[in-house]
């Protein structure tokens, strides 16, 4: 395994044990609809902050200027062609993941996605799948994890990577196994690009967030355990997450007019 996917784990690993003492893990907080009320005690939601801030300020000096020349001088179809290349070898974690969870129907469209991207797409530049009707998942081993009855434990922010939960933070390290990115010659190089990519995919929506709340952390936190939850219903919505979603969507609608 490359040094870079070491690194990546050992600071995961080390910001949870940092933090572990803080609060127990009996609390799923990504399984109601709702966000809990209390979905982080005061030991927790201070180190969360601070890291928050840690990450704000790496997003704003780096990240962020990186995003914006990236967009400036990128095409729009190669801005699409990489984001495909990087949602192909995503299809991979996705397979393995939805095979764990025992959803046989999602691993094989998405093995069956990695295979036509890869050959007639062109190494997954073109998604060529999706045209011929294969469903793109999204699965991965934070969401194994649940399905296997694994709480959610606390909210964390980790270093570098923003929202999760002690759960996800596991998953994510697995993940890192069955990455083909780890697995190249170049993985620092291909995970800059990708991040950068996502970047410069999500400067258009920011303001909307910001507009959302002056607690930049708080409306962070909430909209990612909501979207969280979502994922782990598979996309099915309840009465509540509706009405959620259309107060989400009024209430976007209103910043734009």
């Amino acid at each position: 395994m490359r040094y870079q996917y070491w690194l990546h784990a050992a600071i995961i690993v080390s910001s949870l044990f940092t933090q572990a003492a803080c609060t127990s893990l009996g609390q799923d907080v990504t399984r109601s609809s709702t966000v809990p009320p209390n979905v982080e005690t005061p030991g927790w939601e201070s180190a969360n902050r601070g890291i928050f801030l840690v990450n704000a300020g790496l997003d704003w000096a780096i990240v962020k200027p990186l995003a914006r020349g990236y967009q400036a001088v990128t095409p729009e179809v190669v801005d699409e062609s990489v984001t495909h290349f990087f949602g192909n070898l995503s299809d991979v974690k996705t397979s393995v993941n939805a095979l764990l969870q025992f959803k046989p129907r999602a691993a094989v469209t998405s093995a069956g996605r990695v295979v036509v991207n890869s050959t007639l797409g062109l190494a997954g530049f073109f998604d060529v799948a999706s045209k011929m009707n294969l469903k793109k998942y999204n699965e991965d081993f934070g969401q194994t994890l649940a399905r296997w009855g694994v709480p959610s434990g606390p909210y964390v922010m980790l270093p570098f990577l923003g929202p999760s939960t002690l759960r996800d933070a596991v998953g994510t390290v697995a993940d890192g196994f069955v990455d083909p990115i780890n697995y190249s010659k170049y993985p620092a190089q291909l995970t800059a690009v990708k991040v950068i990519d996502k970047r410069a995919d999500l400067l258009s929506s920011e303001k909307a967030l910001q507009d959302l709340s002056d607690d930049q952390y708080s409306a962070l936190r909430d909209l990612w355990l909501q979207r969280r939850a979502y994922e782990l219903r598979d996309g099915v919505e309840d009465k509540a997450s509706e009405e959620k979603k259309d107060d989400m969507i009024d209430l976007l609608e209103s910043l734009d007019e």
